[in-house]
C-alpha cells in the first residue's frame, strides 16, 4: 500500500469545496487514514514549501497558504501518489485534463485548491511533517476486496 499526503488549500476551504474533492479522490478508490483541519503558520508552511524558497512566487505562496485553513490528509491505497495526481490534474487548471478537480473546479494556477505529494520520498516527509505516526490508522474496510485484485 501507498500513501500520500493531500492538502485541500485554503481556496478550497473558502469555496466550500472539501466535500466535493474528498468524494472525488475516495470514489477513486483511496482510503483516508488521517485527516484535520489546520490553520498553517508560516514556520511549517516554509517548511513544507522550502523547495521552492528563493522563486518570485515563494512569499505569495506562503501567504497564500496560511491565509485561511486547510485540510490535511493522508490517502492510502495501490499507487495512491499516481491516484490522486492524475484524479487532481495539471498544475494549471487551463492545462489539466477535463474531468479532473483542477480542471473542473479551478481556474488559475495559485489558486489550484489542492496539492498533492509528488514521490515515494516527498509522500514521505510531507506525512511527517503534519502527522504523528500514532494519527495514521490502520482499519479495513468492507470495500476494499472490491477495489483490489489479490493474487
Amino acid at each position: 500500500m501507498e500513501r500520500t499526503l493531500v492538502i485541500l488549500k485554503p481556496d478550497a476551504v473558502q469555496r466550500g469545496l472539501i466535500g466535493e474533492i474528498i468524494c472525488r479522490l475516495e470514489r477513486r478508490g483511496l482510503k483516508i487514514i488521517a485527516m484535520k483541519m489546520v490553520q498553517l503558520s508560516e514556520e511549517i508552511a516554509r517548511r513544507h514549501y522550502a523547495v521552492h524558497e528563493g522563486k518570485p512566487f515563494f512569499e505569495g505562496l506562503i501567504a497564500y497558504i496560511t491565509s485561511a485553513p486547510v485540510v490535511l490528509m493522508v490517502l492510502e491505497g495501490p499507487r495512491a501518489i499516481e491516484v490522486v495526481r492524475t484524479t487532481m490534474g495539471a498544475t494549471d487548471p487551463a492545462k489539466a485534463a477535463p474531468g479532473t478537480i483542477r480542471a473542473d473546479l479551478a481556474l488559475t494556477v495559485d489558486r489550484n485548491l489542492v496539492h498533492g505529494s509528488d514521490g515515494p520520498e516527498t509522500a514521505a516527509s510531507e506525512i511527517a511533517l503534519f502527522f504523528r505516526e500514532d494519527e495514521l490508522l490502520q482499519y479495513p474496510r468492507d470495500t476494499d476486496r472490491w477495489l483490489m485484485v489479490k493474487p
